[in-house]
């Protein structure tokens, strides 16, 4: 994976006075040859496929992909594919835990 530490980056400009920090927050997976601007939250437990570029905050246990990424859809804290919305409300168990998750004005819970 990639970590980007300034928006604009030159070789030959030294920039560091615009370092912004970036955050990845517990459990967080990132593809290989992912590449992550600076600046942005990676929530907990998301899901970054392979080559993905991210540009903005990920929510947690979101899965995202592409270039720029997108979110395509919720992953669990154990690696697994939730069958839940993108939007609106729903629920959903882990196929390998069985751990319960629950999407409400577009974010998960757990219970």
């Amino acid at each position: 994976m990639v970590f980007t530490n300034v928006i604009n980056p030159r070789s030959a400009i030294n920039r560091k006075e615009e370092y912004r920090h970036t955050l990845v927050k517990q459990g967080a997976t990132i593809g290989a040859n992912a590449t992550i601007l600076c600046g942005v939250t990676l929530g907990q437990y998301c899901f970054i496929g392979a080559g993905a570029v991210i540009t903005k905050d990920v929510k947690p246990y979101a899965l995202m992909a592409g270039v720029p990424a997108r979110q395509i859809g919720w992953m669990s804290a154990h690696g697994e594919r939730l069958d839940l919305p993108l939007e609106g409300e729903g629920q959903a168990r882990c196929f390998a835990t069985g751990q319960r998750y629950r999407l409400v004005d577009g974010r998960i819970a757990t219970s």
